[in-house]
């Protein structure tokens, strides 16, 4: 029990130094842009005067020092406030809650379809290594994992919502109609694009890291003895490989969160879904520095999350490799 609370405190201390460091990198990048915010703010069209323009520089800060910014924003973030977007007019925090009910919904169902039709088909492929199955898997991983996010989004969205018409060209639900007339079919509908781009992607990773082990796995002397005793091949791919593959698999799916996540703000763009991605998009084009932050923390949050869950599920599935624990 010592041993796991020490893990976790470290975990949470690693984290912290992490969160710093990001949004260090992410304030320097940010500030270090060609897009000036004020001009963004108003548009490029706009005859308003300078003096104006610096009486809205003055009122977002931004003609304070850029370490003045950065050590207000820290001093506001302890204290539970992450600032006012530029582009939204609104509180972070405030469209953080709004934007992830809707990514977490694109992310997830992406994330368990990527999954499980990965370790699918890894474990098919690897177990049929050399056949004709097996080199078609094979090829069309590769391919798609050498394709853009944002090309397989353009493609389904060509396919499936210009040509055939069987889906929406985007946006998360029904233009024009009230958030509260909106059924969970609708919203479905306008989710399976965008899902079935970013599992497409995630696929392919999974399936040829899984492939991989599985053949191993067949090669290893305890399924040549398995063999010998008699094993069909379900027999031996059920007790023996599953197993053995199923850490592995799990370690690659949720460390994919920081791939989840990245490739989400290409699909949200394409398909026009009103998520985090899409927000991170509209905030950089505005230079809104609060709302690029709160992005960047929560995807380091995110991504932290995935990987210490992995951790933790390594000891359920394995004792012996348990964090803190001895061997």
């Amino acid at each position: 029990m010592m041993n796991m609370m020490k893990y976790i405190a470290g975990t949470l201390f690693r984290m912290l130094l992490l969160l710093v460091g990001v949004s260090l990198v992410s304030f320097i990048l940010v500030v270090s842009s060609p897009i000036d915010p004020v001009e963004a703010y108003v548009g490029s069209e706009s005859n308003i005067s300078q003096e104006q323009k610096d009486v809205i520089a003055e009122y977002w800060g931004l003609n304070d020092p850029p370490v003045q910014r950065y050590l207000t924003w820290i001093r506001n973030l302890l204290h539970g406030d992450m600032g006012t977007s530029i582009a939204f007019k609104k509180p972070v925090v405030q469209v953080l809650e709004e934007r992830f009910i809707t990514s977490a919904a694109l992310m997830l169902t992406a994330w368990v379809i990527s999954g499980v039709l990965g370790f699918m088909l890894g474990v098919v492929a690897g177990t049929f290594s050399d056949s004709l199955a097996d080199r078609v898997l094979k090829t069309f991983c590769f391919v798609m994992s050498s394709t853009p996010a944002f090309w397989i989004g353009l493609l389904l969205l060509v396919v499936f919502a210009v040509h055939l018409g069987w889906f929406p060209v985007g946006f998360s639900v029904p233009v024009g109609k009230a958030a509260s007339e909106v059924t969970i079919w609708e919203r479905i509908h306008h989710l399976v694009l965008p899902a079935l781009t970013l599992s497409i992607t995630g696929v392919s990773n999974i399936a040829l890291h899984t492939r991989q082990k599985m053949m191993d796995v067949m090669k290893s002397e305890y399924v040549l003895f398995a063999r010998a005793r008699g094993e069909s091949r379900w027999q031996i791919v059920k007790r023996h490989g599953l197993r053995n593959i199923a850490i592995p698999a799990i370690t690659l799916q949720f460390a994919s969160f920081s791939e989840l996540f990245g490739g989400s703000v290409l699909a949200e763009q394409v398909f026009s879904y009103p998520g985090l991605g899409n927000a991170a998009t509209i905030a950089g084009l505005k230079g809104d520095v609060p709302m690029l932050l709160g992005v960047a923390m929560f995807s380091v949050v995110f991504v932290f999350v995935g990987n210490f869950i992995a951790n933790l599920l390594y000891g359920l599935l394995n004792p012996e490799i348990r964090e803190g624990g001895r061997v």
